[in-house]
């Protein structure tokens, strides 16, 4: 793949020939960039920052990303380009008119530092987590979600009007809560559908981990569980007018990770916390392998910072084997990505970040 004018990068071609790729290179030469560029390509958007102006580097107005991706023994060209504002993704030449058509070609799951705000942070961490998973899932998830989301900014900015204008608006009312039903209810169900499979997969994988078995769960809070959204919006129309905004329905919704029956956010360790989180992410990676029926790609950043030496032992042992197919890794020290990949060495490749890319 090539960066131009991305980040840090003023211009740069890389060419990752082995299963695992190490990254190495002092703080501030581009690692993160790296595997966030390559994240880019498969999300058409950056994992660390929503404005684009972070992603442009200084005194540019735009950037370009180009690779070629293998799926199933095909390769596939994604260009990704930003310019004035304005921005482009294609796929072996065609340009997507939608860009959420694009989510899940080719899944990807990122590990870095920020991600136990997924645990300490709010609500809308675990959304968005968990969002990003069903999207790569399943193709409709991702449409309804974006409709739904755009019909409750029009509902909340309604509700605003009435307050300032306190006319009836029962009727316009109405249609948007017709809405918010057609697209919410399906993301509703499918988040409620997965779940439990899906802890069962966590369980698993914080054992291995942890090095000990510790019951985690992962409980969903959602207001339709009590009533259908119908009714839940009916039922709230007269709070929400005097609030101004939607009070109830799937964008409330929210994940209570668990360990021992106690919720993880304030009882769990910060070991625990990082076993959860580690197991968490890998098993969002064999979700997606089992779904796709190939495995995506796995971008480790800056973990031998974060774990303790024995789970990192435990994690390099799970992604050195067959089961996992083309993982990035980052990390300060060369001779440790060296040594922990030394069993494995045919297969390894390392990438030396060069100190003129700060």
């Amino acid at each position: 793949m090539s960066l131009t004018q991305f980040k840090n990068y003023a211009h740069r071609a890389f060419r990752f020939g082995k299963r695992v790729v190490g990254i190495t290179g002092r703080n501030g030469s581009g690692k993160t960039n790296l595997l966030d560029a390559i994240y880019y390509l498969c999300f058409t958007k950056s994992y660390f920052s929503s404005n684009e102006g972070q992603n442009t580097q200084y005194h540019t107005n735009g950037f370009r990303l180009d690779g070629l991706l293998e799926r199933n023994r095909q390769e596939h060209r994604i260009i990704c380009t930003l310019k004035d504002g304005k921005k482009d993704i294609s796929l072996d030449g065609d340009s997507y008119d939608r860009f959420s058509r694009h989510i899940g070609q080719f899944p990807a799951v990122m590990i870095a530092p920020d991600d136990a705000e997924i645990i300490l942070g709010g609500s809308e961490e675990r959304r968005k987590w968990l969002d990003g998973l069903l999207s790569q899932l399943y193709p409709g998830y991702l449409e309804h979600l974006i409709t739904y989301n755009k019909v409750l900014q029009q509902r909340n900015s309604l509700l605003k009007t009435i307050a300032t204008q306190g006319r009836n608006q029962d009727a316009l009312l109405d249609v948007f809560d017709q809405q918010l039903a057609e697209h919410g209810v399906p993301v509703f169900e499918k988040r409620q559908e997965f779940l439990p499979a899906f802890i069962q997969q966590v369980q698993k994988l914080y054992d291995y981990l942890a090095g000990k078995h510790e019951v985690v769960n992962i409980q969903y809070q959602c207001h339709l569980l009590e009533q259908s959204l119908p009714a839940l919006l009916a039922a709230n129309r007269h709070k929400d007018m005097i609030l101004q905004r939607t009070s109830g329905g799937i964008h409330r919704d929210d994940l209570l990770f668990l360990l021992d029956d106690h919720a993880m956010k304030s009882s769990a360790s910060q070991g625990q916390r990082k076993s959860f989180l580690f197991a968490l992410k890998l098993a969002q990676y064999e979700v997606v392998k089992q779904q796709k029926k190939f495995p995506p790609l796995l971008l480790l950043d800056d973990v031998f910072e974060k774990l303790d030496q024995e789970r990192v032992t435990r994690l390099i042992r799970l992604v050195n084997s067959k089961e996992y197919g083309q993982v990035f890794i980052t990390d300060t020290h060369a001779s440790r990505l060296n040594d922990a990949f030394a069993e494995n060495a045919a297969e390894f490749q390392l990438i030396e970040m060069e100190a003129t890319n700060d």
